[in-house]
């Protein structure tokens, strides 16, 4: 924020007017949306790369830049050419990671009062290098834009979903019915409570609202509004329903497979079964399941056999001598079959029932063999993780990511903390350690795509390294099922623009535009910990901690949310453990506590410049 850099000039309107400069080093896809989102900061941007790139894939941004240096954001003479000693941040986001961290530690012994805001996805040493540099923050775009996929793939109510301090919160868009619960509320404002804060309100005849956080506190809620609003979900509670419902459908699909069994589709229905079956089994699995079979089968007719033939013997004789002649017993055996509780001579015998003897002892025999084959199989096929195995393939309902990369797999484990079922699809063989509780499909041909379930599937989503791959994958998974939403991740904005117009039905994310915004602000000082999309805006989780002489000091929460377009979720005093969810209006913040809000960029420059807008006077009564 603006206090955070001392010994800044201020201008009549609170305004920065020594340290506006920002600095970026590196200029591919990433660096250059950067560029674009601090365009709406009003700062002036220098900008260093190795090499300049042969094409923008933002056009303006040459336009954009103050000053723009060729050489290695490693070097001091480079740094200092840069005027890193005028800038109050810079922006580390080159695809080498061992590069940016150099480059901050150079910028840093240069101008020690400087924000490090770097691209890295070290984890354990950003946490290190935040408590011993200081105002050093560290974002991997992955992490930051697998919300944004997760989420539009769930085609749900749920737009927005963060954790803060153990407590999940989510952000909803919900239509009121005519049996809604939200009719029972006549005034908006009335919906809030310690749990819940509405973001907007958007009649049924009205066009969607341009401003994050507008709408009318007196309105009254009507059959058809949209109402957008956060709340508080309990982790525990959030599993039990999930679970009690999964239960029930399951309990009503089986109750319903049941039901549509009739007599004329019984045959239908098997060979349907068996053909599902036939083709998730190895061969030497689909051999044993004919064999044993054919064993049951023998197995039957040797009881038949010889209880015809001997009539004075019992079922359960006959069910052993069978057994026994299937177990390669034929030499204990034959000559010997009781008759009336006396041996009986083999002799006595006809021909065919001998021959049949023998024929069950080598098919016996046989299954033996194939048995062993199917185990060896077993083991080899799992490299002995007996106790490792994937779930089971879910059949409808579930959500496809295709694509496990670092960004797959962030999107798989928000799905799954979200309870939808999920299957990942690779062209290569994962360790099985990496989501072990998530079925797994090898390939990315149309083989694979049916083996997942495709067909039935909720949504799917791409998210390969390769934009054209994804894309014919897209196609091809769209023709197996028109229904599902289709959700492609992007490398760069121009190819999203280009391909979203002409593929309705698919939403073209690109994942260096969902980020930007992120790293952008994070060069004020603000400390962004989530991300989630409202009416095509992005909004921000932003964390602050109040110093003296703040833009946010001494204002009741009413002054800030309406003052700057905000919508504080999260209010710690100074020194104090304990903190309010969703605080009152009425709360004070002071010097030392700790504010998390909802905002736009637009809000959050309004906090960095201490510009609030006129708040009406009911809004802070």
């Amino acid at each position: 924020m603006l206090s955070s850099i001392e010994g800044a000039s201020q201008s009549t309107n609170g305004r920065d007017t020594k340290l506006d400069k920002i600095l970026v080093c590196g200029l591919k896809s990433l660096g250059q949306h950067c560029i674009a989102a601090l365009n709406d900061y009003d700062v002036s941007v220098i900008a260093i790369d190795e090499e300049e790139p042969e094409h923008w894939e933002v056009p303006e941004i040459p336009n954009l830049l103050e000053k723009l240096i060729i050489g290695d954001c490693r070097q001091p003479s480079i740094l200092e050419e840069a005027n890193v000693h005028q800038c109050r941040s810079v922006i580390l986001v080159t695809r080498n990671e061992r590069m940016n961290i150099e480059a901050a530690f150079a910028a840093r012994r240069l101008n020690p009062k400087i924000r490090l805001v770097v691209r890295s996805d070290k984890q354990n040493l950003n946490e290190l290098l935040g408590k011993n540099l200081g105002n050093f923050f560290a974002f991997e775009p992955t992490q930051l834009s697998a919300y944004a996929f997760a989420l539009t793939a769930l085609g749900s109510e749920t737009i927005g979903y963060f954790n803060l301090d153990g407590h999940f919160f989510q952000v909803k868009q919900h239509q009121v019915k005519p049996d809604s619960k939200w009719c029972n509320a006549k005034i908006v404002h009335t919906l809030n409570n310690q749990t819940r804060r509405i973001l907007s309100h958007t009649k049924v005849s009205s066009y969607e609202p341009k401003q994050f956080y507008d709408w009318e506190p007196e309105a009254s809620v009507k059959v058809g509004d949209t109402l957008i609003y956060v709340e508080v979900v309990h982790q525990l509670e959030n599993f039990k329903e999930s679970y009690v419902k999964n239960y029930r459908r399951k309990k009503r699909g089986l109750k319903k497979i049941l039901l549509s069994i009739t007599i004329k589709n019984l045959k239908q229905k098997i060979v349907k079964f068996w053909q599902s079956y036939y083709q998730n089994q190895s061969q030497i699995r689909q051999v044993a399941t004919i064999y044993l079979m054919t064993v049951f089968v023998l197995w039957f007719m040797g009881i038949v056999l010889y209880s015809l033939y001997f009539p004075e013997i019992t079922i359960q004789e006959a069910f052993f001598a069978t057994a026994v002649l299937l177990l390669g017993g034929y030499g204990d055996l034959f000559g010997s079959v009781k008759y009336a509780s006396q041996p009986v001579p083999s002799e006595s015998m006809p021909w065919w029932l001998r021959f049949f003897s023998l024929g069950l002892t080598l098919v016996g025999e046989a299954f033996v063999g194939v048995l062993y084959a199917t185990v060896t199989d077993a083991l080899l096929g799992s490299k002995f993780r007996f106790f490792s195995r994937r779930p089971a393939l879910p059949q409808q309902n579930h959500v496809v990511v295709i694509g496990l990369s670092l960004l797959g797999q962030r999107v798989a484990v928000l799905l799954q903390e979200l309870n939808q079922a999920v299957v990942g699809v690779n062209s290569t063989p994962i360790d099985h350690s990496i989501l072990p509780q998530m079925p797994f499909v090898l390939g990315n041909n149309h083989e694979a795509l049916t083996k997942a379930n495709v067909s039935r599937a909720k949504s799917i989503i791409l998210v390969g390294d390769d934009n054209m791959e994804n894309l014919e994958i897209g196609l091809m998974a769209h023709a197996i099922n028109p229904r599902s939403k289709l959700v492609i991740y992007s490398r760069n904005r121009r190819f999203s623009d280009n391909i979203a117009p002409l593929f309705p039905y698919a939403q073209v994310l690109c994942g260096a535009a969902l980020s930007a915004e992120v790293f952008a602000c994070a060069a004020f000082g603000e400390n962004v910990l989530s991300l989630f999309h409202f009416h095509n805006q992005i909004v921000m989780v932003t964390e602050y901690n109040i110093e003296a002489g703040d833009t946010l000091e001494k204002f009741i929460i009413a002054e800030i949310a309406y003052g700057y377009n905000v919508v504080p979720i999260l209010h710690q005093k100074h020194l104090q453990n304990n903190y309010s969810l969703m605080p009152s209006y009425e709360t004070r913040v002071n010097v030392g506590d700790r504010l998390i809000v909802l905002a736009t960029s637009d809000g959050l420059q309004r906090i960095e410049w201490g510009e609030m807008l006129p708040i009406p006077q009911q809004h802070i009564q």
